[in-house]
């Protein structure tokens, strides 16, 4: 049985990640520390873990005492976590956060789709970004192509819970609800995994990468629309080349028909569809940003990182409604 502790466990994702290991047929939680909240019920934070657990939060914890730590805190405080606290032997550690994304210290992108064996012999592993992740799986197999030296468009969309639990002006109901806007236009973070993960895909240079976010007016997932120039590309040949990339993918698949967000909503699935129209090349593609997106895919690279069956503890459905 994997002995697993949590570091930030008050926030969305750390919620995820709970409501998932608690399930976990491998897994056990020996601690979820917190520092705003230690001595609370956990139960009382996150109130849709009522009945699935009786943890409490804390604030004092011994890495000694579990195999894999989960780190949930904000971007940036990975490094100054690790800079307090020695890493016990033995450890494997997955980070949520962006401070490892570019693979120093010995961390692995934790794409699976991507590097499933690096992932299985890693003892830390970086967890992608929920938009990293989203247009990465809609633009991965173009770029092992060759086919991303061209400007490429994407727009995407997220659920309010991207921005994380703490309110801002932009994450009051009264403000998201019928409500649609952009940010960090041609600026969001996650561009620079993006940008270097491509590129070390891509056999030619990869082009500019005009990426628009926007916030919808809905709690959970990400909707990536992505557009590139493919006159000499037959749309037959461009879905096998989809389907081929994918085809021992445990969690993302490609759909002959458009694709909708409540596909893929409390599920670790993505999923892509392909479509020629006008000389240009349309990829959608869909997920839970926080669960493929961050603590789905988290507890994805933990069971490959152990050697157990890749979807365990992992098996979520999707709504109808």
């Amino acid at each position: 049985m994997i002995k697993a502790g949590i570091i930030g466990g008050a926030g969305y994702t750390a919620g995820e990640l709970i409501r998932i290991l608690v399930n976990h047929p491998e897994c056990r939680i020996a601690f979820v520390q917190s520092s705003s909240n230690a001595g609370n019920r956990i139960c009382d934070v996150h109130q849709g873990l009522v009945g699935e657990t009786d943890l409490v939060f804390c604030e004092s914890f011994d890495l000694a005492a579990v195999d894999v730590l989960f780190l949930c805190s904000g971007h940036g405080r990975s490094a100054a976590f690790w800079e307090e606290h020695p890493v016990p032997s033995g450890l494997k550690i997955i980070d949520l956060a962006q401070d490892y994304r570019d693979g120093h210290n010995g961390y692995v992108y934790g794409l699976p789709e991507w590097q499933k064996e690096k992932i299985a012999s890693a003892d830390k592993v970086a967890n992608p970004g929920c938009f990293a992740t989203c247009i990465q799986l809609a633009l991965m197999p173009l770029a092992q192509a060759g086919l991303l030296d061209r400007q490429v468009n994407v727009t995407a969309i997220t659920g309010s819970t991207g921005a994380g639990v703490k309110p801002t002006g932009t994450t009051h109901f009264s403000w998201r609800n019928n409500n649609v806007s952009t940010y960090k236009v041609l600026e969001h973070q996650h561009m620079l995994e993006i940008n270097r993960n491509l590129g070390l895909i891509s056999p030619k240079p990869v082009a500019d990468i005009a990426f628009v976010p926007v916030r919808g007016d809905f709690a959970r997932g990400i909707f990536a629309s992505v557009i590139l120039d493919c006159p000499e590309l037959e749309e037959e040949w461009a879905v096998r080349l989809f389907k081929d990339f994918y085809s021992s993918s445990a969690f993302t698949f490609v759909s002959d028909r458009e694709i909708d967000l409540k596909e893929v909503v409390n599920t670790n699935k993505a999923l892509v569809h392909v479509v020629k129209r006008c000389g240009k090349l349309v990829v959608s593609s869909v997920l839970d940003n926080l669960l493929k997106g961050a603590s789905g895919q988290a507890v994805q690279n933990m069971n490959i990182m152990f050697g157990l069956d890749e979807k365990a503890g992992l098996k979520l459905k999707a709504s109808a409604f």
